[in-house]
Order: C-alpha cells, then structure tokens, then sequence
C-alpha cells in the first residue's frame, strides 16, 4: 500500500511576498519537470475493501484554477468507493492546492463565471445550510463543547451559536484560517493541524464533533473517523456530511459535475460504506439524511465550469504568458455576456431542489452517529 501522504501545508499568500512575474517563475519552474511527479504510483486495489477489482470513472484536468495536469477516479466495483488513482503525493497537494484559497478571497463576489463557480462551490457552506445543520442536532441535549472539523473560518460554528448559546465552540483546520476565525471571535479555541495529529491533547474533550464535507478531502478518512471518536466523550455525537457518489448528476454531467471537485477529492464514499464503517467502530447511527444536506448547485456549477474553460486564459502565474489586452477585454465581455445564462441555471436548481432532493439526484449526504462506551480502535 502506498505511503499516506499529509494533506497540504497551509496555502501561503504569495501574492503579498512575490511579485506577479516572480510567481510565474516560481510556477513555471516547478512545471517544468512535469506534474508525473505530483502523483503516487497507482494502485490496484481499492483502498476501502481491498478488491481489485477496478473500473475508471473519470479522467479530467483541473477544471477550476486550469493548473497542468490530468486526473483519474476509479470505483471499485465490489464496494463502489470512488477514489483518485494515483493519488497526489504530499507535494502534489501542496502545489494544487497553492493561491486555492487566495483564489477563492479574490473572486469572492465576483462577476461572471468566475464568481459563479466559486459561489457555486461555496454554496455548501451557506449560512442557511449551517443553520439547517445545526437544528438536526437540536432533538438532542444542547453539547457543552463542540469541535467543527475543517472550519475554515469558521462560519459554521458562528451560524451554529444561535442555536447553542452555552455550547463551547472550537474550530480546527490545517491553514492559517482557523486562526483568523479566533480572531473574529468564531471560535473559543483554535486547533491549527490535522485531527489524527492532535488526538493527544484533545482526547475526550467534546461532546460533538462536525465534520462538512471534510472526509472526501482526506488521505485516510478512517483515521479520521477514529480520531473523531477518540476526541469525543462516550455517548457524544459525530455529525457528518459528504458529497454523495450515488448521485444521478455525477453519470449525468461527467466531468462537469461539481463534487467530482479534482484534483481536491481524493474519495467519494458512498453512505453504506460509512455506515458499516461507524458500526465497525463501535457507534449506533442515530439518523441518516439524503434530503436537507443536497446543495441546488449541480446545473449552475457545471455551466460556470464549461464556460470557465471555454473562454480567453486568465492571469494565473501557472499560464506561461499573461494575457493580452486584448484577451483580457474578450474575456472580460464573455464573461459578462454567460452571466444571465448562469442566473439562470441558478434558478433552476433551486427551482428543482425540492424535487431533486427526494430523488436519486441529491448530492449529499448527512449521519449522525452515537459513540458507544467502546474505546474505538487506535487511529
């Protein structure tokens, strides 16, 4: 099996220490010895049940910051987890997952398809969304400490405060956002790093522990899930949420389908897997939901991204050459001209959503489970 690599180090904004030609140096340095590197030797067997038994899924480049590479998901054909294969090494995620973030801040708000497609991605972590969330944790005891996994900068936790005055919220992630949460008063405690990492000294502190869509960015969502349970106290609560591989749209749009979201998913787990895995750790599943967690993003997302790699090259230090004046005012009137088609198809997946939900077409997925007394396995 091969090495598990850690996820990516904290994105560091460039754009403030480096000249734009600076980071196009850096990039096209790094590009020249090819992106083979980025990867792991494939593997032939699934990584959840072992089988060999393989099938491609996908094969895409980066769709959404347009970075050189080609990317492949398999799905094992005896238990359907969907995987990239091969996986990015430690270096790999850094380099794709480098100005992500800077990226996102930049276009936040943005015109066009750009903006579209990031709002489209971020929709999942709307505040209607957080709130939905939170209330499906109200049927139990209000927690007295909370751990969001993933925060990010913490809009969950802030968003879930209303509805637990006297919860403790902490928040933790691998970037410098978590801090920045704590600053803006989001979270009480933040926990920079990676869970499995801090099980030590936060080991049966929380009554609950959440995790949106975090697992299916994770080189081993196992550990996760242990490390989840070791953290929680016996009879607390894990909340999970996950794209779902299940999902109609994925064979629908190929490609274009937003969860697929290469080369930053590196597994797509279907909900029995999960299940049977919890069960194995030693939890009662309190509750499973493939309604309120779909996000109306499918047909929005799909066209923001058709569109975004159809039109003129953006400025992207990973471009050899900066645009011209000249693409840069085509690019800026197209983007202007797709946006009414993007409104559109805004509408129409919320139209749909009420529909959608109830249907093999949702894309996502909520478990809710119990940790038992059991000490869970080590992680």
């Amino acid at each position: 099996m091969p090495p598990t690599p850690a996820p990516p180090p904290a994105p560091v904004p460039s754009s403030t220490r480096q000249t734009a030609a600076q980071r196009r140096a850096l990039y096209l340095g790094e590009l020249a010895r090819g992106t083979d590197r980025f990867h792991e030797p494939r593997r032939p067997d699934c990584p959840w049940c072992g089988s060999g038994r393989l099938r491609t899924r996908l094969r895409t480049p980066d769709l959404l910051q347009h970075k050189p590479g080609t990317f492949v998901v398999d799905e094992c054909e005896d238990c359907a987890h969907a995987f990239q294969n091969p996986r990015l090494t430690t270096e790999g995620l850094a380099f794709y997952y480098r100005d992500f973030y800077e990226n996102q801040d930049r276009h936040h708000g943005g015109r066009g398809h750009e903006g579209f497609a990031e709002r489209a991605l971020r929709s999942r972590a709307g505040r209607r969304r957080h709130e939905a969330a939170a209330r499906a944790m109200l049927r139990f005891p209000e927690p007295e400490s909370w751990l969001d996994v993933g925060t990010g900068h913490g809009h969950f936790p802030e968003a879930a405060r209303e509805f637990f005055t006297y919860t403790s919220f902490d928040g933790l992630d691998p970037t410098p956002r978590v801090e920045q949460a704590r600053a803006a008063g989001r979270v009480e405690e933040a926990h920079r790093g990676l869970l499995p990492d801090l099980v030590g000294r936060l080991r049966a502190r929380y009554d609950v522990v959440s995790m949106f869509h975090h697992l299916e960015h994770s080189p081993d969502p196992r550990a996760e899930l242990r490390a989840a349970l070791a953290v929680l106290r016996p009879g607390g609560h894990l909340l999970v949420e996950v794209p779902d591989p299940d999902c109609a749209f994925g064979a629908l749009l190929g490609k274009w389908w937003v969860s697929y979201g290469q080369p930053q998913h590196l597994h797509l787990m279907p909900l029995r897997n999960l299940l049977d895995e919890l069960d194995r750790l030693g939890c009662s599943v309190v509750s499973t939901d493939r309604r309120e967690p779909h996000v109306p993003y499918d047909l929005t997302g799909a066209l923001a991204l058709a569109i975004g790699n159809r039109l003129p090259g953006g400025d992207e230090p990973w471009r050899p050459t900066p645009p011209t004046d000249l693409q840069r005012t085509l690019r800026t009137a197209l983007t202007r001209a797709t946006a009414p088609l993007l409104a559109s198809a805004s509408v129409l997946d919320h139209t749909l959503a009420p529909l959608l939900r109830r249907t093999r077409f949702s894309n996502a997925y909520r478990i809710i489970a119990r940790r038992n007394d059991r000490e869970p396995p080590p992680y």
